[in-house]
């Protein structure tokens, strides 16, 4: 009998081998079953049809508790056509997954089973295009970030040729996802890296869907509104490859934290380094976490309300086009025998162009922001983000064909 991964990539054994009749065979079958999927339809942004029952990218949405980032490097020889059975599995993965039914032939089937809200996304490096002389199919404004002087890399948390990215509130159900789609995975590509982060959100209810870092820090109040005409226009891709349309770009920076040294300033001390309260995240120009941020504002004494050093200064934006979607997650791993552990913060951020959007506001950042003083960057990547498949078809398709 065959497996379910045999159905679906036809039995091929060796990465690089031509499609087979078995191969194909496995596409239609997955093919029929999102068709005939009682799932209901719903319309994104962009008015393309979904087969998930919740917003399957997971980016405009509600926040998930948890996230499980992998990073893969294709296997010698891989090409368009195997990246296509690839994804062909990940869509029929994430389709089950996400409905809370694992799929054929799973081991535990009983993991898949539970409403944790689980969205999957798929990403594809700069180095992939590359790889697979698909260059002029990239993205408008995507491509490797520039380097910038804070930056401290280890290499174990930069790059990639595909990211596969699985968010939800349920941690066993993010595991076992996770533990899927590396079996999917490893006859096409080998784990270069792998991130786990979660968060909590600040108030509940609170329309911008704030949450705090282990600084103690209110993270994602200036962001775009999620469902609203300004998100679609800051976020998602409107022209440029055809198979990009409806998709993003991403920026993962995995930011460790010097919590010791900032534990031990004064509560004041930290939020002119911020530029906004630490007890309910208003700017030191208002009161209320919904105030806007006004950099003019002065204080009782005269003084600039938020000074020149502090974060939210250097990162607002200066025009309409230096804007994007942040979506930041906490980490924390030991520190193994002796020493303390490493914390952090997994930062991502989701723009339509990165290199109008994202990179002049990470520059600034870089020449002077305080808080470079408690922060260190160690790892950096970026991916443009299929878009959620039309029922019937895979993630990416129409790049690989």
């Amino acid at each position: 009998m065959l497996s379910r991964r045999q159905l679906v990539v036809g039995g091929v054994t060796t990465i690089g081998a031509a499609v087979t009749a078995g191969s194909l065979l496995g596409k239609s079958l997955v093919e029929g079953e999102l068709q005939n999927s009682d799932v209901t339809e719903v319309q994104n942004p962009k008015g393309m049809p979904q087969i998930y029952k919740n917003p399957g990218l997971g980016i405009e949405c509600t926040l998930r508790k948890n996230v499980t980032l992998m990073a893969f490097d294709l296997r010698p020889g891989v090409t368009a056509n195997d990246m296509l059975r690839w994804m062909t599995l990940v869509t029929d993965t994430s389709q089950s997954l996400i409905e809370g039914k694992p799929i054929s032939g799973d081991p535990e089937p009983e993991l898949a089973a539970g409403d944790g809200n689980l969205a999957l996304s798929v990403g594809f490096g700069p180095s992939l295009f590359k790889r697979l002389g698909l260059v002029s199919r990239m993205p408008t404004g995507f491509g490797k970030l520039p380097s910038f002087k804070i930056d401290r890399f280890s290499g174990d948390y930069s790059d990639g040729d595909v990211l596969l990215q699985v968010q939800g509130n349920l941690p066993l159900q993010v595991t076992h996802a996770v533990r899927v789609l590396l079996r999917d995975s490893s006859d096409f590509a080998t784990l270069k890296w792998q991130q786990e982060g979660f968060t909590q959100q600040f108030r509940e209810g609170t329309s911008t869907k704030v949450h705090r870092n282990l600084m103690g820090q209110v993270d994602g109040t200036d962001n775009p509104e999620i469902g609203t005409p300004d998100f679609s226009g800051v976020v998602w891709i409107e022209a440029g490859p055809e198979w990009a349309i409806g998709g993003t770009q991403l920026v993962i920076r995995r930011i460790r934290m010097n919590l010791d040294t900032w534990d031990s300033l004064a509560t004041r001390q930290k939020e002119l380094t911020i530029g906004r309260s630490l007890d309910n995240g208003a700017p030191l120009s208002g009161r209320h976490l919904s105030d806007p941020v006004d950099l003019n504002a002065r204080d009782a004494s005269g003084l600039v309300a938020i000074p020149d050093y502090a974060h939210i200064r250097r990162a607002s934006a200066q025009n309409l086009d230096e804007r994007f979607y942040r979506r930041p997650y906490n980490y924390t791993e030991p520190g193994g025998k002796g020493r303390y552990p490493e914390s952090g913060m997994i930062w991502m951020a989701y723009a339509r162009d990165l290199s109008k959007q994202y990179v002049p506001v990470q520059t600034r950042l870089a020449e002077y922001d305080l808080l470079n003083i408690w922060t260190q960057p160690v790892g950096s990547a970026v991916f443009a983000i299929a878009p959620v498949p039309a029922t019937g078809s895979v993630f990416a398709a129409a790049l690989f064909r």
